[in-house]
């Protein structure tokens, strides 16, 4: 049994690094709107107001269970711009859609990362044991962000010039949902490596999840994280690009994406848990490559080399992205057979780069 030990942690869209180039380059707006998320976030982590999946989950699976089919069990909050969570009650499973556009992306989206992990890996809800999935709307004033806390999704509407609010975009809400799966299966501790690591699952998945809802191949998505949330004018398409880690934004105000492409350019920091946002670039790119390499749906194959490491129980909450490549090599090899042209791809992707596979992973 593992247990989880995010207690202090939220887990948000919005690395530090973009929020403190705003506080030094936006207008006076734009500055306050980044100082107040930058304070809030901080206040949510050191009052303890995150919770956890509490005292660890021994997880069974679906196929092992054999339980019935599992249901949505969905609810949608209004904030009403408070800070008072969960907010008032607008939207329950199965009621219909409201007027509202915030509530009712917020409900789909829940929806659709909750049938991407039936669907493709007959996973029960972020637990896998049908926990109920809760989301906040409208989330204190001009907040600039969207984070898990280990119970639920929090949205913030944003500030309108430069982030137009955090629910329309399925990749974010994927990505943020995938913290809950990490930390009940893997619970990756979230600093250096390991952090970058938890980080780029969240993105893996949040990719798929929106790629699977979009019937798209590896060779078609944009591969992007969060498009659609930058207000027109922005110089950038997205927060992260999991195909070219680096090339997301280049904004006078956002300041330029820092994130590497390979090891050789991996960002040694004090900031951001160790760079945990940033260096996540590297171990997306091994994912993209992997699935590109394989070509079709990228869930089918390079997602399910993940999710199989992902719930690995070699995978210490330690782990770098050495340990964590060979365990995909590992379990390329096991799902689809030694030398074929899965494992071939994954080798190949994790030495482009620059992460070293081991001899035994690798044979």
């Amino acid at each position: 049994m593992r247990s989880i030990n995010h207690r202090n942690s939220i887990f948000c869209i919005l690395p530090p690094h973009i929020l403190v180039e705003i506080a030094k380059n936006g207008t006076k707006a734009q500055r306050e709107a980044a100082v107040l998320t930058l304070g809030t976030d901080h206040t949510i982590r050191t009052s303890r107001l995150s919770f956890s999946l509490l005292g660890g989950l021994q997880v069974p699976h679906m196929e092992a269970a054999g339980a019935a089919t599992p249901q949505k069990q969905r609810t949608i909050y209004d904030c009403g711009q408070s800070q008072n969570l969960p907010g008032k009650m607008v939207r329950s499973e199965g009621d219909a859609a409201v007027a509202d556009s915030s509530v009712n992306e917020a409900y789909d989206g829940l929806g659709d990362t909750f049938n991407f992990y039936f669907d493709a890996y007959q996973r029960n809800s972020i637990d896998n044991r049908g926990l109920p999935m809760k989301a906040s709307v409208h989330f204190g004033e001009n907040y600039d962000n969207a984070f898990w806390n280990g119970q639920q999704m929090i949205f913030g509407d944003g500030d309108k010039e430069i982030f137009t609010g955090f629910t329309a975009s399925l990749d974010v809400i994927g990505h943020e949902l995938t913290h809950g799966v990490t930390g009940s299966e893997a619970n990756l501790n979230y600093q250096g490596q390991s952090g970058a690591l938890n980080e780029s699952i969240s993105d893996v998945f949040g990719s798929l999840v929106k790629q699977k809802k979009l019937n798209q191949t590896a060779d078609v998505a944009d591969w992007l994280i969060g498009a659609g949330i930058l207000a027109p004018g922005i110089a950038g398409t997205a927060l992260r690009s999991m195909k070219a880690p680096g090339t997301a934004y280049n904004d006078p105000t956002l300041g330029k994406d820092p994130q590497p492409a390979d090891m050789a350019h991996y960002l040694k920091t004090t900031q951001d848990n160790g760079g945990v946002h940033i260096n996540s670039g590297i171990p997306n790119r091994a994912f993209y490559l992997v699935a590109t390499a394989l070509g079709g749906y990228a869930w089918l194959k390079a997602g399910q080399i993940w999710y199989d490491t992902l719930l690995d129980p070699r995978l210490k909450a330690s782990a770098d992205f050495a340990s964590f490549a060979n365990l995909t090599a590992i379990n390329g090899s096991r799902r689809y057979g030694s030398g074929g042209v899965e494992q071939k791809a994954v080798l190949a992707a994790w030495k482009t780069v620059g992460v070293t596979v081991s001899t035994s992973a690798a044979g």
